[in-house]
């Protein structure tokens, strides 16, 4: 039995999908309201603030997958996530169950610092430090030894179906609707993206992989780095569309936080986006030659495509 915990993302529901489709058909799907992804697939209702319906949901399992997910919100994410990962890791340590951690980057400096897995945490903001703890936390459940444990990390999404992020938002989302292309900060400054069913695809081959257990791995990303303006051009010519697009500068994002809680939320960030951005997945490359990561002109056609479809239903 493997056990998806926070189940209705999108990195989750194509996690779902890719452990069906290669690995076992025994899966169960955890949420406060989980939903059906393959005919097969087990829904258990549990709140994984509450230690005992965490536990009762991993139960019986031999692999946990941490895919939960919050709003934007500073505050649910510093009283919500740390208690979340810990009734998980409590839960799957009591279980004998393997715990496999998807993870993000906002511990690592927000600077133009090459990353690696051994690139060392130095949060900006409270998100970050939230970040940062969290990973520590699966880090010393790691060392601690009575577990596998691995953590599998992704820089910046993009993608298709309900994939959220900035790039998404501010670019794809746009154009699906016939509208201008926005990017944040700087249009000349490259990008690592990820593109999230690779994401997905590569935690499940971690996450059935024996010696991948007890280290950290950043998740497989496209060899080529585009700057937005590159990125935005390629976009344009899947979606057919030459709109050009609009530079917003850190100094209107931080005047719409004054009325926008949502943009407030997200200002933390924006450092990132003065700088280069270059993550690195050479260590999952090596150990796994055969996974092919998703150019992004692959990708972005085929987010052209279902949305096309979508407006044909």
């Amino acid at each position: 039995m493997q056990t998806i915990l926070g189940a209705n993302g999108q990195i989750a529901v194509e996690l779902a999908r890719e452990l069906h489709h290669g690995y076992t058909t025994d899966l169960r799907l955890v949420s406060r309201n989980p939903r059906q992804v393959n005919d097969s697939d087990t829904l258990v209702r549990a709140d994984l603030l509450i230690a005992a319906q965490t536990a009762a949901a991993v139960k019986g399992s031999d692999t946990v997958y941490f895919t939960a997910g919050l709003p934007a919100n500073t505050e649910l994410w510093e009283t919500e996530f740390p208690r979340m990962l810990r009734n998980a890791l409590d839960a799957s340590r009591t279980a004998g169950a393997r715990f496999v951690y998807f993870d993000n980057t906002y511990m690592y400096p927000q600077d133009d610092r090459f990353q690696d897995e051994e690139t060392p945490f130095a949060p900006v903001g409270r998100k970050g430090k939230v970040r940062a703890a969290m990973a520590s936390m699966v880090l010393d459940e790691m060392n601690r030894g009575d577990i596998p444990v691995l953590i599998g990390r992704a820089p910046e999404f993009y993608g298709p179906g309900r994939t959220q992020s900035f790039t998404n938002t501010l670019i794809i989302d746009r154009l699906k609707t016939g509208r201008k292309p926005r990017v944040p900060v700087w249009d000349d400054r490259l990008r690592t993206l990820i593109w999230t069913p690779d994401a997905s695809r590569a935690l499940a081959l971690l996450g059935n992989t024996a010696d991948a257990y007890g280290q950290t791995w950043h998740l497989p990303v496209a060899e080529d780095r585009l700057t937005y303006r590159e990125f935005v051009a390629m976009a344009g010519t899947a979606f057919g569309q030459n709109r050009g697009y609009t530079v917003l500068p850190r100094w209107a994002l931080n005047a719409a936080g004054v009325f926008s809680a949502q943009v407030r939320e997200l200002r933390e960030l924006l450092p990132r986006y003065e700088h280069n951005n270059i993550f690195d997945s050479t260590k999952f490359a090596t150990r796994f030659p055969e996974f092919a990561a998703t150019p992004y002109a692959d990708g972005l056609a085929m987010i052209h495509r279902e949305a096309a479809a979508g407006r044909t239903k």
